[in-house]
């Protein structure tokens, strides 16, 4: 079989990876074509491909931001003869753009809950119209030590504004408010939490200000944060309760 990934960013260079262990010949393209052709030269087997080209496929995966996701997705489907798959970290809009463009064929979207270089992990994977192309990909992502498990869209993209926007927003938040310390004043929470703003912050800012437009959820950590400064005693201690 033959695929081709649709973005040469992170999570398609992953993909494509994923791909060509599955058994897959693995092509690339991007609105890019540098960067498509960079992804070829680092990866081997894999080769680039013009983003408008008309070569088709077995299998079409889509890795673009999530802005891009609809528009990808209806430009790529008529490329893929079997099967469409997304990982573009969304699930309710890009699950009905396959609907509409793929009717009658294997839809799949996937979202691997890490990082590309933090493999393995979570896998949250909605099978809209599963099949042998796609369960082809589930099983060696599953082979890799990854946890799959199955969700709706609904489900998904409400779970995400919790542990992903209001997550992002909180350790923010507390990267912005804090204030330089010597090493040795730190405690293991304030450590911990200067961990993560590192993390965070060592991403790109673009994709991260993706996931805050596509979930929203920040103006529930503001106001909660409202609540903890404005609280006296007795209602700090009934805050902390709740939490």
């Amino acid at each position: 079989m033959n695929g081709l990934v649709v973005g040469a960013g992170e999570m398609g260079r992953w993909l494509a990876d994923v791909l060509g262990e599955a058994g897959f010949e693995v092509a690339v393209t991007d609105v890019d074509p540098a960067v498509a052709a960079a992804a070829a030269d680092v990866s081997q087997g894999l080769r680039a491909v013009p983003v408008e080209g008309e070569e088709r496929f077995d299998l079409v995966c889509v890795a673009v931001p999530v802005p891009a996701a609809e528009e990808a997705i209806a430009a790529a489907a008529p490329r893929g003869d079997r099967a469409l798959l997304d990982v573009t970290g969304t699930m309710a809009d890009p699950v009905t753009a396959m609907r509409e463009h793929a009717p009658d064929r294997e839809r799949v979207s996937l979202h691997p809950l890490f990082a590309a270089d933090a493999e393995p992990g979570n896998v949250a994977v909605v099978p809209d119209s599963a099949g042998p192309v796609t369960d082809t990909v589930r099983e060696t992502l599953a082979g890799r030590d990854n946890h799959l498990f199955e969700t709706t869209p609904a489900e998904h993209d409400r779970a995400m504004e919790t542990v992903q926007t209001r997550v992002h927003a909180a350790v923010l938040a507390y990267g912005l408010a804090a204030e330089e310390v010597p090493e040795e004043f730190h405690t293991p929470v304030s450590a911990g939490l200067t961990e993560l703003v590192e993390r965070v912050t060592g991403g790109d800012g673009r994709v991260y200000a993706d996931i805050q437009a596509a979930f929203g959820g920040a103006e529930a950590v503001a106001e909660a944060a409202r609540r903890v400064a404005e609280a006296d005693r007795e209602t700090f201690r009934r805050l902390y309760e709740e939490a």
